[in-house]
């Protein structure tokens, strides 16, 4: 963003100097005389050293080399950017002394990159929102509405307050998710391990010995575990050029498809319609919708381009169209709880809450409640379904064992019966 200088007095007719960043002049004039002060001289000043530094042949170039740069920017490490440089701001620290500072102190190195880089567009002249669309695969249009509403109204600290506030939360409740869904995975990891080491090394011994002791007709259980074990043996070992490139391939095409808007939607649809996970994904896309929505509203951010910037972080297709569909009803002059309402999608607290929200002009913060509740939702949920996974899935796992336990001593009983006779 570039730096003015300006000149301006105030009601009892004292000038004041001073310089300090904005967009360009306009929204300077403006933020002025909204402060009480009547510019009477405003010029951009030239960023320090700009010229020094092109004639010392890229000194500042040299000193900054760049750095290899893989892999992604982890929601982490842009959580504790946006806290640190919402920390720097209301400090009072400069626009361009902030990014220095979190280049430095970052430490991923992609993060590194992408921050240089802003601060080398922002000392051109750009402003900070234009620069960071250059990266959407990073910052997202929440973070990129929330910096150019900041920009605009002259309180970029706080808005990078709340963006701050937002995605921590938003890392948290992943947390959560991550953590609860650990335990269930391992648990079924080595539940997978221990099958397949039985039905591959385990039980063929035991047919081959079935076999040499003369035992021919199997019991049926026997019987099921033998063709099993035999169809495991031939296409995940012995014809593993077949197999295991048609389950490639067969992935890069579900991913493919699931790319495009129309298999998005199916499998979104689908999702939604899972028992217990269906009704756990849609909670978290709730309280995403409610936490995007109130962090907009409450940084100035017009309805509009709130609802549609929503859409895009529900991640949900079906949920999206339904926001989307409600942001053209409001457009056409209905409110905002009806067409939520006509949807399906929202439940009826949170088409309440938006209503009370609508009539007493507190929107946001009725949002932010619908938040904080399904937040909790989800936290419960979790924690029940961690609780109630452990045992159904150490009962699965004995049973299996069990299962082909007894079934490779079927016949060695049968054996044994007729040596008694």
């Amino acid at each position: 963003m570039p730096t003015f200088s300006y000149v301006a007095k105030t009601a009892s007719g004292e000038v004041q100097k001073g310089t300090t960043e904005a967009e360009n002049e306009e929204v300077l004039r403006q933020r002025l005389q909204a402060q009480g002060y009547f510019p009477t001289e405003v010029s951009q000043v030239q960023a320090k050293g700009r010229a020094q530094g092109q004639a010392a042949g890229g000194t500042r170039q040299k000193r900054k080399k760049p750095l290899i740069s893989f892999g992604r920017v982890k929601g982490k490490d842009l959580s504790i950017f946006c806290r640190q440089f919402a920390t720097m701001m209301n400090a009072g620290v400069s626009l361009i002394r902030c990014l220095t500072v979190l280049e430095e102190q970052s430490s991923s190195y992609k993060l590194k990159e992408i921050i240089r880089d802003l601060q080398q567009q922002v000392e051109a002249g750009e402003s900070l929102s234009k620069s960071l669309q250059r990266y959407p695969n990073i910052f997202n249009n929440l973070f990129i509405g929330l910096v150019r509403a900041g920009e605009v109204g002259g309180v970029l600290d706080e808005t990078l307050e709340r963006l701050a506030v937002f995605l921590e939360r938003d890392q948290e409740l992943r947390r959560k998710i991550k953590s609860s869904m650990t335990y269930p995975v391992m648990v079924m990891l080595v539940a997978f391990g221990i099958v397949t080491f039985l039905m591959t090394f385990i039980l063929p011994k035991f047919i081959q010995l079935f076999k040499d002791l003369g035992v021919t007709n199997f019991p049926t259980p026997t019987l099921i575990l033998k063709n099993t074990s035999d169809f495991m043996l031939t296409w995940m070992f012995k014809r593993f050029y077949i197999t295991w490139p048609v389950l490639f391939g067969f992935l890069v095409l579900f991913r493919k498809w699931k790319s495009t808007r129309s298999g998005k939607r199916i499998y979104d649809w689908c999702k939604l319609r899972v028992p217990v996970f269906g009704s756990l994904g849609h909670k978290i896309a709730l309280g995403r919708f409610s936490r995007t929505l109130s962090t907009l509203l409450g940084s100035g951010v017009p309805v509009l381009s709130a609802m549609e910037t929503t859409a895009g972080t529900v991640d949900n297709e079906i949920i999206s169209s339904a926001i989307m569909n409600a942001r053209t009803a409001i457009r056409e002059g209905e409110e905002i709880a009806k067409p939520l309402k006509d949807s399906g999608m929202f439940p009826p607290m949170v088409v309440q809450m938006v209503a009370i929200g609508e009539e007493t002009g507190a929107l946001d913060q009725m949002l932010s409640k619908v938040a904080d509740f399904y937040e909790s939702e989800v936290e419960a949920m979790l924690e029940s379904l961690t609780a109630a996974l452990e045992p159904i899935m150490i009962v699965f796992l004995g049973v299996m064992v069990g299962f082909i336990v007894i079934s490779m001593f079927l016949p060695l009983v049968a054996i044994i019966d007729q040596l008694s006779q």
